[in-house]
């Protein structure tokens, strides 16, 4: 089990999950969601995301979209997703020096409110879809 501090800084400490199995957008390119949540502000970000992205494709939009306008992650908590698993993350993190911890799944002590918040999203994208919203 992972005891995880608490951040004292805007996007020091992450979580970061992927919501599969979702319908597909209404242009029938997305399948999936990225949820980045930043445990001190308790803040979400979703990114539009497709189920077979690869790491470098996950690196990417992450930098794209939330490192370049915030910072570099002091420390990562996610599943062992094989996407943050692979070679391309670890040899990221120990270069730049950065901890990439993960979690159990479903594991209320380390990552209760993201799963809340990924609860919430994939109940509202559901309803969207049944309705093509």
């Amino acid at each position: 089990m992972i005891k995880t501090q608490e951040p004292r800084n805007l996007w020091e400490i992450v979580h970061m999950y992927w919501v599969t199995g979702l319908p597909p957008g209404c242009d029938g390119s997305y399948n999936a969601c990225l949820v980045i949540f930043d445990r001190f502000s308790k803040t979400p970000i979703f990114l539009p995301y497709h189920k077979d992205n690869t790491a470098m494709d996950t690196a990417l939009l992450i930098w794209d979209r939330v490192i370049s306008w915030s910072k570099i992650f002091t420390n990562i908590i996610s599943d062992r997703d094989p996407k943050l698993t692979s070679e391309l993350w670890t040899n990221l993190h120990q270069f730049s020096g950065k901890r990439l911890s993960f979690s159990t799944a479903y594991h209320p002590q380390t990552d209760g409110l993201a799963e809340k918040i990924i609860q919430n999203l994939e109940d509202i994208v559901r309803r969207f879809c049944a309705y093509g919203l």
